[in-house]
């Protein structure tokens, strides 16, 4: 079974930049530098941040289903970070690196399904998941800590 990652947008976080850091604490937000690698995971480009290099800590709705599952939680951005595009089957590093949850929905934004695997070996649970046809997507969170990751889709 064929996959691909998928990233956050980077769009709506650019403007978050320019704020303030009293305007960002107005929107649940904070401007952190990364004090050590891996540790900080960027969402964008799916690269962890550097040391010295600055990130943004926000929440954003990765799960926007109208489901009991639509969820949103914290997530890092790297400053000028671009959309990273795994190929098919890519597995991006910082992914590879971490403890990962990973949880199948349907359609409708149900939990169908869900493991944890270690990310240098994700890809047999991946396979798994989305063997079962009433799963339409993956997401991909890390489980210690539990942030959301990414998503994975058919290819």
């Amino acid at each position: 079974m064929s996959f691909k990652v998928s990233t956050l947008p980077a769009a709506p976080f650019k403007p978050l930049f320019a704020l303030t850091d009293e305007e960002l604490a107005l929107r649940g937000a904070r401007r952190l530098i990364a004090d050590k690698c891996p540790g900080f995971p960027c969402r964008v480009s799916l690269v962890d941040a550097q040391p010295g290099e600055v990130v943004l800590l926000a929440n954003y709705e990765h799960q926007p289903a109208s489901s009991p599952y639509r969820a949103r939680h914290a997530v890092f951005v790297r400053e000028n970070a671009q959309e990273a595009h795994p190929g098919v089957g890519e597995v991006p590093e910082a992914l590879r690196l971490r403890l990962l949850s990973v949880r199948g929905f349907d359609e409708d934004g149900m939990m169908m399904d869900a493991d944890v695997a270690e990310g240098r070996a994700i890809e047999p649970v991946i396979r798994r998941l989305l063997a079962n046809s009433a799963i339409s997507y993956l997401h991909l969170h890390n489980a210690k800590p539990g942030c959301y990751a990414a998503r994975v889709d058919r290819a």
